[in-house]
């Protein structure tokens, strides 16, 4: 069972990510927006690495393959959100990574009871039925669902890794903190090379925004790899997926996109499984 303090916590997790994939979403110019987030993030990490131990040395293999692993997760997330809007794109990787997860978990020695299966299940289902509606219909480009399995896969890896690494380093905040630093040299090479000086001119026009989506992204993802610590990891990454209800509001709120009986039938669905995950 997750104690109700670390499931409301996931919970603001969700709602921050959510916030920052919105972000990125509405920009005119993803990858730059992105980007800046993630270099944004780097800047706060470093101011804050003086202040903080280094993780166990037990860690750093796994800190060091989920920097490279979040990169290609940035470079897929990019092309699912040029193939397809934000409440399918959303649904469809964070509602699938969840089950991939729970699947390898015992890797990790976390056994998935039947408690916590069903509310992965019903999480997934809320997911995958809007989803589904939409390739029905035709809604849903067979780019867009590769682009989107193809980033929930990379999730589940993540989430496995950071996991993982996150209760050998022996301080959740510091591994966070490192990891944002390391992801963010990886990234400006990539700017750079992508785009050259151009680029930068781009991002000082747009430091709010990249500060606001690092904040973001940085207490939303530091939130979860602390909870993975206390809690189930299986548990904690469906938990965090009930973002895609946020994301869905976002979506038709703010980017006038259609939310449908499907989706609202969807979000129903996600909720329970969150409760059920609460008390399994």
């Amino acid at each position: 069972m997750i104690s109700t303090s670390v499931a409301l916590l996931v919970l603001l997790s969700a709602a921050m990510h959510a916030g920052w994939n919105f972000v990125v979403k509405a920009s005119a110019d993803r990858f730059l927006d992105f980007t800046g987030v993630v270099l944004a993030g780097g800047l706060v990490a470093a101011c804050t690495l003086y202040w903080l131990p280094l993780p166990a040395p037990a860690s750093w293999p796994w800190l060091a393959s989920t920097t490279v692993i979040h990169v290609g997760y940035y470079l897929l997330l990019m092309q699912a959100y040029k193939h397809a809007d934000l409440s399918i794109a959303y649904p469809l990787m964070r509602g699938s990574a969840p089950v991939m997860v729970a699947l390898v978990a015992p890797l990790a020695g976390d056994m998935v009871s039947s408690g916590l299966m069903l509310g992965i299940a019903l999480v997934a289902a809320g997911i995958a039925l809007p989803v589904g509606i939409g390739i029905r219909r035709g809604g849903v480009s067979r780019t867009g669902l590769g682009y989107g399995f193809a980033t929930a896969g990379v999730i589940a890896l993540y989430t496995m890794f950071d996991g993982i690494g996150a209760r050998l380093s022996g301080n959740a905040v510091a591994y966070t903190m490192w990891l944002f630093f390391l992801n963010a040299g990886l990234v400006f090479v990539l700017l750079a090379w992508r785009r050259g000086r151009a680029a930068f001119a781009h991002l000082q026009r747009r430091w709010l925004l990249s500060l606001l989506g690092s904040v973001l992204t940085i207490g939303s993802y530091g939130i979860v790899l602390w909870a993975m610590t206390v809690a189930s990891i299986p548990a904690v990454a469906a938990l965090r997926e009930t973002s895609v209800i946020f994301a869905a509001i976002l979506g038709a709120w703010l980017l006038k996109e259609r939310m449908g009986r499907w989706r609202i039938a969807g979000a129903m669905l996600v909720a329970l499984g969150a409760i059920a995950i609460r008390w399994a």
